[in-house]
């Protein structure tokens, strides 16, 4: 399968930004897949992978986020992690 690089924007919509519980919701859909799956703010770059990197990221509500998936499932990736933001990580 070929090799797919995506990148989108999202602003945080949820009341309480990026806490624990969105955190973790990120990592548990990152890990499903095998692409690399990035998010930044101003700069600070982590993986979605990584519980630790997201609570650094400073995702209070109203910031925007630039996701970047690059990888054979990108695509599903990046679809799974735009329905969270969408949602509202399921918080409202």
């Amino acid at each position: 399968m070929a090799e797919t690089e995506m990148v989108k924007k999202f602003k945080v919509l949820n009341e309480y930004g990026i806490h624990a519980r969105p955190a973790a919701l990120l990592v548990k859909a990152a890990g499903k897949y095998e692409c690399d799956i990035f998010i930044e703010k101003d700069g600070n770059k982590v993986s979605c992978k990584s519980i630790m990197g997201l609570m650094t990221i400073e995702g209070y509500p109203g910031s925007i986020m630039t996701v970047s998936t690059s990888g054979a499932d990108a695509a599903e990736a990046m679809a799974e992690i735009e329905e969270l933001f969408v949602n509202k990580f399921y918080e409202d």
